[in-house]
C-alpha cells in the first residue's frame, strides 16, 4: 500500500506547521495532530470519522482540523450531533 505524508502548512506564512500532518491511503486521507490520529475522510464514500478523545483537543488540533474538513467548531460539533460526522477511535 502506498502512503504519502505530508506536513500542512500555514495559511500565513505558507511555511511547514509543526506536528500537524496530512496522510494520504489507498482508502482515504487522514489528519494526524502530534502522535495522535484525529480524523479520516473515506475516499469512496467521502464519510469523515473523528476521533472520539482527540477530535477537540487543543485549540491548534482544532485550527488545523477546521482546515482539513473545510469547515469551523460550530459546523463540526453540528455535523457530530446531526450524524454527519461519525466518532470513533482512530488511534
Amino acid at each position: 500500500m502506498k502512503i504519502k505524508v505530508r506536513q500542512m502548512t500555514s495559511d500565513r506564512s505558507g511555511n511547514p506547521v509543526a506536528n500537524q500532518f496530512i496522510i494520504e491511503t489507498a482508502r482515504g486521507r487522514y489528519f494526524q495532530s502530534y502522535k495522535s490520529i484525529i480524523a479520516f475522510r473515506n475516499k469512496n464514500t467521502g464519510k469523515i470519522t473523528l476521533d472520539k478523545i482527540y477530535w477537540n483537543y487543543s485549540v491548534t488540533t482544532m485550527k488545523y482540523l477546521k482546515k482539513f474538513l473545510g469547515g469551523n467548531a460550530i459546523d463540526t460539533r453540528a455535523k457530530i450531533k446531526s450524524g454527519m460526522y461519525s466518532l470513533a477511535n482512530l488511534n
